[in-house]
C-alpha cells in the first residue's frame, strides 16, 4: 500500500489522524503486536500526565487566583486560532471541486444550527451520499443537458437558405505542401509526411514531463497483511457492537456511569473525523451536560491538551478520570478506572475501523463508488471542524464571576491573541505549543495592564 493512499485512508475515516497512521504504518511493516506496542508508546505519555493534571485538579479550590483565569483565557485564545488554522489546512486538502468545497462550508453551518448525538452522523451520511450521486449520475445528466443546449444554439446560428454563400472552386484551394517536397512524387510525399509526423510526435513527447519511475518495494509485507475475510468479520462485529451500545442507551435510564462514559466516549470516537480539534466541543456536551466535569475544569484541561506532546484524543483520560470522581458519581469508583475507561473508548473505534478498512482497500481501491462516498464524509467531516471554531469561542473567556466560560468575544484582547497565533504558526512556522505558552503569557499580560482594574 503506498504512503498517499494510507494517509487518505486514515484522514477518510474517524479516529485521530496521526495515531492511525503511526499504528498504521508500524502494522504493515512489523505486525500487529509491534503496532500496539508502538501506539502505547506513543500515547501513553500523554495520557499518564493528563491523569496527574486530573489528580491536581481535583483538589484545586472552586476559585482560582485572577491571574489564573487571564492566563486560561490566553492560552484558550490561542487555542481556537490553532484549531481554526487546522480547519483550514485540513480544508485545502478535502476540497478537490466545487461540490467538495460546498459541502466543507455546508457542514461547518449545519453543525452550528443544530446539536444531537444522531445529527453529525446524518449529515456524513448525507455529504457522501451526495458526491455518490454527483459522480455517477449528476455529471452525466449535466453533460447531456449541455450538449442539448449547445446543438440548440448551434441551429439558431446555422444560415438560412435565402443566404448569398460564395463557393471557392477546388482548384483555387492551395495545399500547403512544404516546398521541399513540391517536385516530389506521391510516394517520396508520403515519405516525408510521415517522417514530420514522427518528428512532432518525437518532439511533444520530449516536452512532456517525464515521470519517474518508482521501483517497487524489496520488503514483502504479504506476512503481515490481514486477510481481507478478518477485516470484513472486524467491519461487521464493529457495527454490531456500535449498534449494541446505542440500544443500551436508550434503553437504559439510567444507566451505569461507566457504561455511559465508556459510551460516550466510544460514540465520540466514532463519529469524529479529522482527528483532536474535532472532538473537544463534542466531549464538552458528553461530560459537561451531564453534569460530570464543571465548565472550568473542563477548559483548564483544554487548556494544558494543546501544549502536550502526543494526540489531543489523550483528554478523554482527563475527563474520564474527573468524571468518575465528579459530585453526581458514586464514590466507590477509582479515578483511574475513569481514566482507563476515557482511554479505550476514545481511541478504540479509530484503531478498529482503521484495520478493518486496510484489508478491504485493495479490493475497495479501484471502486469509484467507494472513493466518491469518502470524499463526501472527509469534506462534510472538515466542516465540522470550523463548528469547533465557534463553539470554543463562546466558552474560551474566564473570569472569578464567569468560571462556566463566556465568549471571547467580550474581550477584543483574545482575538488578537487568537489571529497572532494564526498568523505565526502558518506563515511564520512558529511550534503550536510554543504559540499557545505565548497566549497564555499575553494573557497574563493583559491582566496586569488592564484586567487587574476591572
Amino acid at each position: 500500500m503506498k504512503y498517499q493512499e494510507l494517509f487518505a485512508i486514515v484522514q477518510a475515516l474517524p479516529g485521530p489522524a496521526s495515531t492511525k497512521m503511526l499504528f498504521n504504518i508500524a502494522q504493515i511493516h512489523a505486525g500487529m503486536i509491534p503496532a500496539l506496542f508502538v501506539f502505547f508508546v506513543w500515547a501513553l505519555p500523554g495520557a499518564i500526565a493528563m491523569y496527574g493534571l486530573s489528580l491536581g485538579v481535583q483538589r484545586i479550590s472552586e476559585n482560582l487566583p485572577n491571574p489564573v483565569y487571564a492566563l486560561l483565557s490566553g492560552v484558550n485564545a490561542a487555542t481556537v486560532g490553532i484549531i481554526a488554522l487546522a480547519a483550514v489546512q485540513l480544508a485545502r486538502k478535502a476540497i478537490t471541486d466545487p461540490l467538495t468545497r460546498i459541502l466543507v462550508a455546508f457542514g461547518g453551518c449545519a453543525g452550528l444550527c443544530y446539536n444531537a448525538l444522531w445529527y453529525f452522523p446524518v449529515l456524513l451520511v448525507f455529504g457522501g451520499s451526495v458526491t455518490f450521486i454527483w459522480d455517477h449520475f449528476g455529471q452525466s445528466w449535466v453533460r447531456r443537458w449541455l450538449k442539448r443546449r449547445n446543438r440548440r444554439r448551434s441551429s439558431l446560428a446555422r444560415p438560412e437558405d435565402g443566404d448569398n454563400i460564395q463557393s471557392i472552386p477546388m482548384q483555387d484551394i492551395k495545399h500547403d505542401i512544404p516546398p521541399s517536397t513540391e517536385n516530389q512524387g506521391p510516394h517520396q510525399r508520403q515519405i516525408a509526411s510521415v517522417t514530420t509526423v514522427n518528428a512532432v510526435s518525437r518532439t511533444n513527447d520530449e516536452d512532456q514531463i517525464q515521470t519517474p519511475v518508482i521501483q517497487p518495494s524489496q520488503i514483502d509485507h504479504s506476512s503481515h497483511s490481514i486477510p481481507v475475510k478478518v477485516g470484513l468479520a472486524l467491519f461487521v462485529s464493529f457495527i454490531a457492537v456500535f449498534a449494541v451500545f446505542l440500544s443500551l442507551r436508550g434503553a437504559l435510564h439510567p444507566a451505569p456511569l461507566l457504561l455511559s462514559l465508556f459510551n460516550n466516549m466510544f460514540l465520540a470516537g466514532t463519529i469524529i473525523f479529522g482527528g483532536g480539534p474535532v472532538v473537544i466541543p463534542l466531549l464538552r456536551n458528553y461530560v459537561v451536560d451531564p453534569g460530570w466535569v464543571s465548565p472550568r475544569d473542563f477548559l483548564l484541561g483544554l487548556a494544558v491538551i494543546q501544549a502536550m506532546p502526543g494526540p489531543n484524543f489523550n483528554f478523554a483520560v482527563y475527563l474520564g478520570a474527573l468524571s468518575v470522581v465528579g459530585p453526581t458519581a458514586p464514590k466507590s469508583i477509582p479515578s483511574v478506572v475513569g481514566a482507563i475507561v476515557g482511554f479505550l473508548g476514545i481511541f478504540t473505534p479509530g484503531l478498529w475501523l482503521s484495520i478493518a478498512f486496510q484489508s478491504l482497500w485493495n479490493r475497495l481501491r479501484k471502486r469509484r463508488k467507494v472513493v466518491s462516498i469518502l470524499r463526501g464524509v472527509n469534506a462534510t467531516a472538515v466542516g465540522f471542524i470550523f463548528t469547533a471554531v465557534y463553539r470554543l469561542w463562546e466558552i474560551g473567556y474566564l473570569t472569578p464571576k464567569n468560571n462556566q466560560g463566556v465568549s471571547l468575544g467580550q474581550e477584543p484582547w483574545w482575538l488578537v491573541i487568537a489571529a497572532t497565533t494564526f498568523t505565526a504558526v502558518e506563515w511564520f512556522s512558529v511550534p503550536p505549543a510554543v504559540a499557545i505558552l505565548t497566549g497564555g503569557t499575553a494573557g497574563l499580560a493583559w491582566w496586569g495592564a488592564v484586567g487587574h482594574r476591572s
